[in-house]
């Protein structure tokens, strides 16, 4: 974390150093350790870039369209002014789905200011609960690029991912968002409303409410319908013809679901809203320029990730830990949350904590529940305490006109809350998986 905190030295490359690094002080081969990083990263890309890239261009899509634009109308109709911060909470929520947080928080600010204009409330009655469903759904809910490669570092059933996802996210969503927004616009700090230089913006989208949130949840009901399938399948409490089942696995692919939901929206947005096609296509371009940074970064996690397992250096340290009677899901939270608070990037802890950890959910006999579990652990260590290494934070400062002071007191307490409160859902969610 040094390399990338005090060198500037690249994520990416900082993580092909430590990989390398490591496997030659634990006293590895020079062959094993450059066959450890091509196997660990070329094995974490192979489904990793396919799901960040199609995700992107998801997001894309939506964006362009006015999709997201349509999400967040819709529910602030179907919420009125009053209740607007709960509103915005779900409107996080759902949208960080497909679209990358900075890029949601862009885009939706315009709701924000706003809302602020027309209320009168301070702008952060607004912004933090939609930052808390932004953040909730960025660390929690696959598609996103952290949650995604957790999982398939561990192992986990993406399916369980999602559902326990929504199950602690919400929670978590709620008491960093609404609540905490409630309680932080009484202060006399707080009363700001929209930065300066910031013209109102109209919030019309051209796509339908329903229209865009059928597209978001088609690859999320795909995915749950396939994991269903597959997992009553085995314990014989569903019986479906066997084409029947493999169509249903085959379409709950998370490659397939996306990629249904992609050329859905390809359709939806091009042939019945008239958006030229040439629009589309260069918003799908454009998206895959970001992801593409993510996915090298995801990459060179899962490269050290494998040469962790390969050096063995992981299977010491899950036995030591074992030894203490450690809970795994705390042991994962640790590990994630003091890289977090290191280097800045929730990305860059989520894949670094699961190498670590991976071992140890492995020796731990982890049931599929207790897996996908673990990737939640991992995913609220990495979201506690944004602060100035992480480039949110900064985003967050700039658009709300908040100074690094108030930017501390507001994001980064948002950013623990959902941390902390999904931590401990996660392990409530243990006592019955």
């Amino acid at each position: 974390m040094g390399l990338i905190l005090r060198a500037r030295i690249p994520a990416f490359l900082a993580l092909l150093l430590v990989s390398a690094g490591f496997g030659i002080v634990y006293g590895m081969q020079p062959a094993a350790i450059i066959q450890s990083i091509q196997s660990g990263m070329g094995g974490t890309l192979g489904f990793v870039a396919v799901v960040v890239g199609l995700g992107a261009m998801l997001g894309a899509l939506l964006d362009v369209s006015g999709g997201v634009r349509a999400l967040s109308t819709g529910m602030l109709n179907a919420f009125g002014e009053r209740r607007a911060p709960l509103a915005l909470g779900f409107i996080g929520f759902v949208v960080a789905i497909p679209v990358f947080l900075d890029v949601a928080l862009i885009i939706l600010a315009p709701v924000i200011y706003g809302l602020t204009r027309r209320t009168g409330r301070p702008i952060v009655a607004f912004a933090i609960p939609l930052l808390a469903g932004l953040a909730v759904s960025h660390a929690f809910i696959p598609p996103t690029p952290g949650p995604i490669a957790v999982a398939d570092i561990l192992g986990a059933d993406l399916g369980l991912v999602i559902a326990f996802g929504a199950l602690t996210g919400l929670p978590a969503m709620l008491v960093a968002g609404p609540l905490f927004a409630g309680w932080l616009e009484r202060q006399p700090a707080f009363q700001g409303g929209v930065p300066a230089g910031q013209e109102t913006q109209t919030v019309d989208a051209e796509v339908g409410f329903l229209t865009s949130l059928g597209i978001v949840l088609v690859p999320l009901v795909l995915i749950v319908a396939g994991t269903l399938v597959n997992t009553l399948g085995k314990a014989g409490m569903l019986e479906l013809p066997e084409v029947v089942t493999r169509f249903v696995m085959f379409a709950g692919h998370p490659f397939i679901a996306l990629m249904i939901a992609c050329c859905l929206a390809w359709f939806v947005f091009g042939k019945i809203h008239s958006v030229p096609s040439k629009t589309l296509t260069g918003a799908m371009v454009k998206a895959l320029e970001p992801a593409g940074v993510v996915v090298l970064i995801t990459g060179a996690g899962g490269a050290f990730k494998q040469i962790l397992v390969d050096s063995e250096a992981g299977a010491a340290l899950a036995a030591t830990l074992t030894a203490t009677g450690m809970s795994p899901l705390l042991f994962g939270f640790a590990v994630a949350a003091i890289i977090r608070v290191a280097q800045g990037s929730a990305t860059v802890a989520m894949l670094t904590a699961a190498g670590i950890a991976a071992p140890v959910a492995e020796l731990a006999g982890l049931s599929p529940g207790g897996t996908a579990l673990m990737v939640l652990a991992i995913a609220s260590g990495a979201t506690v305490l944004s602060h100035v290494n992480d480039s949110g934070f900064w985003l967050v400062s700039r658009y709300l006109g908040l100074s690094e002071g108030q930017t501390l007191r507001s994001w980064t307490v948002t950013s623990t809350l959902v941390g902390l409160v999904g931590l401990a859902a996660t392990l409530l969610l243990s006592l019955f998986v």
